[in-house]
């Protein structure tokens, strides 16, 4: 058996989300602004011969028919028509609900890493399009660089960002986009902005009403982080971020944070940790 072990699954932070409409499947259209960062999950694989597709991971909160790792390569095996199988251990750092993409992220690194061990030999473009199907976040994470999105998510334009240090707040709480999204109150019918506006500093999350009224450890951590930076909410989830010119200056105020609340520091990438990690495979 062949085995390839740390391949990474970076977190992403949404930088803007705004929310145009609902479409009649469900789905919300949105723009959005995604950028990765060097901190995330990782996964270990070990190719099978016997085309059996398993976990040596286990999570109570994650049933094995929805657990996104297994549904990727079995996925991407049904795609190909491949004979060959894998063993997957995914090392879980990014909590569930955190709006930092972890399921998303997990599903391209199979994608990406079971492509490259398997010899499908898919482009980006057909993985990007089976992402889909397993959740709109996970395109991002197969192209793998920064990017201004549209439609559901789906829709990717490259981005070249700043690269900040980041400080992640961590709230006790795992927050559902699901509930989020079917809230009355949330804002649905937003007027489109441009990339220009975005990079002039307009940086709306238009979950924000919603997600701090329901869920207040959220409104509490956003409010005590405002007092050191701009502080944003990320995607649909708990966790809260800002900028910081030196790690410095984030560790300083990660130092201080409030009882009870997680967090971590890690620097923004335009370029995925996992793109890295694939040009290594190729060596």
């Amino acid at each position: 058996m062949t085995c390839s072990p740390g391949w990474p699954a970076p977190a992403k932070l949404n930088l803007m989300l705004r929310i145009l409409g609902r479409r009649p499947d469900g789905y919300h259209q949105l723009q959005t602004v995604f950028q990765f960062l060097q901190y995330g999950d990782t996964l270990d694989f070990r190719v099978r011969t016997d085309g059996c597709i398993r976990r040596v991971h286990a999570f109570a909160d994650i049933p094995e028919e929805k657990d996104l790792t297994l549904r990727a390569a079995k996925l991407l095996q049904a795609h190909t028509n491949c004979t060959q199988g894998v063993d997957i251990t995914l090392h879980k750092q990014l909590p569930t609900g955190a709006g930092l993409g972890g399921g998303s992220s997990d599903a391209a690194t199979v994608l990406i890493a079971l492509n490259q061990l398997w010899q499908c030999s898919l482009s980006l473009t057909e993985l990007a399009q089976l992402g889909v199907q397993l959740g709109a976040d996970v395109p991002v994470f197969v192209r793998g660089q920064a990017a201004w999105a549209e439609g559901i998510g789906e829709q990717l334009q490259p981005l070249v960002l700043p690269e900040p240090c980041y400080l992640v707040l961590i709230p006790d709480c795992q927050v559902s986009t699901a509930r989020i999204f079917a809230d009355p109150q949330l804002t649905r019918d937003a007027t489109a902005i441009t990339i220009r506006a975005f990079m002039a500093g307009s940086r709306d999350n238009h979950c924000l009403p919603v997600v701090c009224r329901l869920f207040p450890p959220v409104a509490e951590a956003l409010h005590w982080l405002q007092q050191f930076a701009p502080a944003q909410l990320t995607g649909t989830g708990a966790c809260v971020f800002a900028g910081f010119a030196t790690p410095e200056a984030a560790h300083q105020v990660l130092a201080q944070r409030p009882a009870g609340c997680g967090g971590f520091i890690a620097s923004g990438r335009n370029d995925s940790p996992l793109h890295t990690r694939l040009q290594q495979a190729h060596f």
